[in-house]
């Protein structure tokens, strides 16, 4: 039963595919060859307004497909590459050019990337930079000056009992097996 159904899907899906197949495909009979290059690149140019992502020579989109007839049809009648563009212009904008032009409104599209990767660029050296002047106190020999004259003010300062002499170091000495038998237990 599988099979069977398996066998007429596959008839039909063969059956259609030719008919869809065809129905891509646009003929155009030119006079020159130069014509034939100019609808080529003036369809490559154009961007498709449905399909957003396509040229009009690739898209499939029945809007692509008008265009490339609108554009066939003012070569035949002997309009300019320039007149072309400036009806497709016209009718639907800047959007149309798949290329956009330089322009003050796209300025930010063309040198934004190059921008941002400057800006990008500045960050982390100032980044680095900062850090690689920063060292550690314990390694600068200056901290470690002040910090044994801090150390010796201490000492001078502070007086301790012999009472609480004595029970420093006991704690200290307890402090010091207490981590010597968690580290025999490790």
């Amino acid at each position: 039963m599988t099979a069977v159904i398996g066998s007429v899907l596959l008839s039909l899906a063969l059956f259609f595919a030719p008919e869809r197949a065809n129905a891509q495909v646009d003929v155009y009979e030119f006079e020159t060859q130069e014509q034939e290059q100019r609808f080529r690149q003036l369809s490559n140019e154009f961007r498709c307004p449905m399909c957003q992502n396509a040229n009009l020579s690739s898209s499939p989109g029945g809007v692509a497909a008008d265009l490339r007839r609108e554009i066939y049809r003012m070569i035949m009648e002997g309009q300019t590459d320039a007149e072309i563009e400036q009806f497709m212009l016209s009718r639907y904008g800047d959007f149309v050019l798949y290329r956009p032009r330089l322009t003050l409104q796209t300025i930010l599209l063309w040198f934004g990337p190059l921008l941002f990767l400057v800006l990008g660029g500045w960050i982390s050296y100032s980044i680095i930079r900062r850090s690689a002047g920063k060292t550690h106190p314990a390694s600068s020999p200056a901290s470690s000056a002040i910090t044994a004259a801090e150390d010796d003010a201490v000492d001078e300062t502070i007086e301790i009992s012999a009472a609480e002499r004595e029970r420093l170091n006991r704690l200290l000495a307890g402090l010091s097996s207490d981590s010597n038998a968690n580290n025999s237990e490790r």
